[in-house]
């Protein structure tokens, strides 16, 4: 099987069952955006990340390609991998809770960064933003059911909390941001 098709060459792409879209289509932003997160997700897992970490954002990936296949689906068609449901929420929800509950209480704005893990864990959570935002603009236009949109926004609160915890397995400190001058 070739790389290259040529179909793309005018600038536009096929939808799995067919139909044919520009690539600034709301949906190849959404999907592209979604495929950039789970190209984030692989560079921060490449950092050694604590186990338990990385068995979640492990789970986070398949989650992202089965999401990226339904977004990547022309609309009313089935791309035949399960739909994110209200279970996979769920597992973000768990997680998000299971860490937060480990870590000191926040007080302040995080800045980003820290040590290497965390720092890229911040960097996989404001492109998983920017997933998200894209997936909102396409659920302007189009329907996009509600758990897609409570997963997404989940995924960058998870990052969050994996980035703390990761700073916190190094015994590093997250460095709170109050405005310069100012306590909170």
């Amino acid at each position: 099987m070739k790389i290259y098709t040529r179909t793309g060459d005018s600038g536009s792409t096929g939808l799995l069952g067919g139909l044919r879209v520009s690539k600034a289509n709301l949906r190849v932003e959404a999907y592209g955006l979604l495929d950039e997160t789970n190209a984030v997700l692989g560079w921060a897992r490449a950092a050694s990340l604590p186990a338990d970490l990385d068995a979640v954002l492990d789970g986070v990936q398949e989650t992202c390609f089965r999401l990226g296949a339904w977004l990547a689906a022309a609309p009313g068609k089935d791309p035949g991998v399960p739909a994110v449901g209200e279970a996979d929420v769920g597992v973000l929800e768990g997680v998000i809770d299971r860490l937060d509950a480990a870590l000191p209480p926040l007080k302040h704005f995080v800045v980003p960064g820290g040590g290497e893990r965390a720092a890229r864990l911040h960097v996989a959570r404001t492109v998983a933003r920017r997933a998200e935002r894209a997936v909102v603009a396409l659920a302007e236009h189009e329907p996009v059911a509600p758990t897609v949109l409570a997963w997404t926004n989940r995924l960058s609160d998870l990052l969050f909390v994996m980035a703390r915890t990761a700073n916190a397995a190094d015994g590093v400190a997250d460095r709170p941001w109050p405005p310069r001058g100012r306590t909170a």
